[in-house]
């Protein structure tokens, strides 16, 4: 599909709202009878929550996550108009006595995950919903075995608190073989015996597929919404963002010349180089390069993979087009999306493709479409 910008753009950002929308369905439908919630942190991984939070709730996303408060007041205003306006929006960093009344403007729900945390919330919250996180194994945020079991104990503090979900977060479910999963699932086993009244959580993207075991009474997708790879073995699902870059500049160069910043890529035969209007300003890496001493990404022209050649300059990127009839100034080029995964770029990078999706310039155009 043809990228049509408006405001001279040298990038445009194509996002598929229907995709993402396939996307969660898809998803829902795996881990039924499992509640398919909607991760829709850092402004939805990058597409913008604007226009994903309703896309989602339109195709009956009922609960979303995201990582701040102020995350959450957008993901309300975004769902007003929507059926879905009165949406469970847990705040996943928690909850700070000074972002009180936002919780309570927004009806945003906290995860909760130390024991301080947990008594300011029920000090603050007026009874309002929560979450309780527990740690299972990834020493990032969650309550310990110990503060779980404390608390447990505290039938008048739970019941100001006001948890509806219990949950956890894998740390090795990109990896199925790895037995830190099973072990984490063991735990938190273990730690729900005693919140058997509460639903539980554990499943992100790559924990869906883990089996039907993992999925509780809720999962929670974020990555694999975004059609980026969630899980070793599997493949991503529908492409949600395509990113084009215009051609700036066709030219030939010469064998033994260098191309870009510290002539970290001489050419052994003359080329065709296409200069494109992006760079790292604009999300894409700048390790994405190539150089002497190995290849870097691939972008897409004119029906064909072809090598970006040289480091990536905050502006421009040089492509070979060396054989490609009919490549000229004002062309369009894709740098990842259905013909090259942004995971493969990412790679290149030696990066993840969270990391492409959630560093898009804020000055390239974004389109969105529903097909």
């Amino acid at each position: 599909m043809a990228a049509h910008p408006t405001c001279g753009a040298g990038l445009v950002v194509t996002i598929d709202l229907s995709a993402l929308a396939r996307n969660w369905q898809r998803l829902a439908a795996l881990s039924a009878p499992a509640e398919c919630a909607a991760v829709v942190k850092a402004d939805a991984y990058g597409i913008g929550v604007d226009e994903a939070v309703p896309a989602l709730a339109a195709a009956g996303v009922r609960t979303f996550f995201v990582a701040l408060p102020a995350e959450g007041v957008r993901a309300r205003t975004a769902l007003a108009d929507t059926e879905a306006a009165d949406a469970a929006i847990y705040v996943l960093n928690g909850f700070l006595p000074d972002w009180a009344d936002t919780f309570r403007a927004a009806s945003l729900r906290p995860v909760l995950s130390t024991f301080a945390a947990v008594e300011s919330w029920a000090e603050h919250g007026g009874g309002a919903p929560s979450a309780l996180q527990v740690d299972t194994g990834m020493n990032r945020l969650g309550l310990s075995l110990h503060e779980a079991l404390e608390l447990a104990r505290r039938p008048d503090l739970l019941t100001r608190a006001a948890p509806k979900l219990l949950m956890s977060h894998l740390a090795c479910a990109d990896e199925p073989a790895r037995t830190e999963n099973r072990a984490q699932l063991a735990l938190f086993r273990e730690i729900r015996d005693q919140f058997a009244d509460l639903p539980a959580s554990l499943a992100n993207s790559g924990g869906i597929h883990l089996g039907a075991e993992f999925r509780f009474d809720m999962v929670r997708p974020g990555i694999a919404l975004y059609g980026a790879a969630f899980a070793a073995g599997r493949p991503p699902l529908a492409t949600v963002v395509t990113v084009r870059a215009r051609i700036l500049q066709v030219r030939e160069v010469a064998a033994g010349e260098a191309i870009g910043y510290g002539a970290t890529l001489r050419l052994r035969e003359a080329r065709r180089v296409a200069i494109l209007s992006a760079g790292y300003a604009d999300g894409y890496h700048r390790l994405a390069g190539s150089s002497d001493d190995g290849p870097g990404a691939h972008a897409f022209v004119r029906g064909r993979r072809m090598p970006v050649l040289g480091r990536i300059s905050m502006d421009l990127i040089a492509v070979d087009v060396t054989g490609l009839v009919g490549v000229a100034e004002g062309d369009w080029v894709e740098l990842f999306g259905s013909n090259v995964p942004v995971d493969e770029v990412a790679a290149a990078a030696g990066t993840i493709g969270y990391e492409l999706l959630t560093q898009l310039s804020r000055r390239a155009e974004r389109v969105y479409v529903r097909r």
